[in-house]
């Protein structure tokens, strides 16, 4: 559990040094703080994707544990969506960022120590930052634009899906996608990839550093509108997707280690994606916020339990 331990206390880290630049400061007002995500976004975040997706081994694309994860992900945002409607009154940028906090998993600050030093194989991660980024980016992207696009709603729709496969994360994402079922990042010339990998690096750092400027003068769950929504996006990431892996997988036939794996993966808390996402269009970025403070604190708890239902 090493792994894990030390994962979350990077992320802890680097979101407390935000909260401090804030606090002193140093970071004054949300446009500040807003500049760190754009970077993120139209840049860093991008590079990163080109780079992870594009060292992945194309074998890794293709594993029973990946499509365990991403049907568990579709499923618990389904039921986040079935009772938003029932029970929540939130407009549908706000429902759709506390859909993917329920469901995007942090596969990459805890994913790949988790892969590492929990699961023994790092080769589970990369495949499910592909599908998160290639599929669900765009998605989610599409659900929180505003179309300008004149005309019926199918057109507007089309606008937003065409926006959102156009932003430049995905398109990063996209292209080290072709790199790595080509193979043909290894024989990329160092002047491209060591710049990219030295912008990529800054998109984590980036993203916790504003997402915990944020926090200053901000209480979680202090906003009675999306208490309620929040707790529960909290509830479903670490434990309702965990179950709904488990059920998935074992009806698949997942046996020991890969029902395992697909269990673990699902308990990792909501990814800083999410909250990137809905600070940069402004869109559900209370609910997003409390959501990944509240996972990243109780994703640890809930993987230790389930390291000792499976006997680990």
């Amino acid at each position: 559990m090493l792994g894990i331990l030390q994962g979350f206390a990077i992320i802890f880290f680097v979101i407390f040094a935000g909260y401090m630049l804030a606090r002193k400061r140093i970071i004054t007002g949300d446009e500040q703080r807003l500049v760190l995500n754009r970077v993120a976004f139209f840049a860093a975040t991008p590079a990163l994707m080109f780079t992870v997706v594009g060292k992945s081994h194309p074998d890794e694309l293709f594993s029973p544990v990946i499509a365990v994860s991403t049907l568990a992900a579709l499923a618990t945002a389904g039921i986040f969506a079935a009772v938003a409607a029932r029970f929540f009154r939130m407009d549908r940028a706000s429902t759709t960022m506390a859909a993917a906090a329920s469901s995007y998993v942090n596969s990459n600050n805890i994913g790949l120590p988790v892969g590492m030093y929990v699961l023994s194989n790092a080769a589970y991660v990369a495949p499910l930052l592909v599908v998160q980024m290639v599929f669900f980016t765009p998605l989610i992207l599409a659900l929180i634009t505003d179309s300008t696009a004149e005309g019926s709603t199918t057109r507007k729709v089309v606008g937003a899906v065409r926006s959102a496969l156009l932003s430049p994360i995905v398109i990063g994402a996209a292209l080290g996608l072709v790199a790595s079922l080509t193979r043909s990042y290894d024989r990329l010339p160092e002047i491209l990839t060591e710049p990219l990998t030295i912008l990529g690096g800054a998109s984590i750092p980036m993203i916790l550093v504003s997402f915990g400027a944020s926090l200053h003068k901000a209480t979680v769950l202090h906003n009675a509108t999306f208490r309620a929504a929040s707790l529960t996006a909290t509830a479903l990431k670490v434990a309702g997707m965990p179950l709904v892996a488990f059920l998935i997988g074992a009806a698949l036939g997942l046996r020991g280690d890969d029902l395992y794996a697909a269990v673990i993966l699902a308990a990792l808390p909501t990814a800083q994606n999410v909250y990137n996402y809905a600070a940069t269009y402004r869109r559900g970025e209370i609910v997003a916020r409390d959501t990944i403070l509240l996972s990243t604190f109780l994703a640890l708890p809930a993987m230790l339990v389930i390291a000792l239902f499976f006997g680990r």
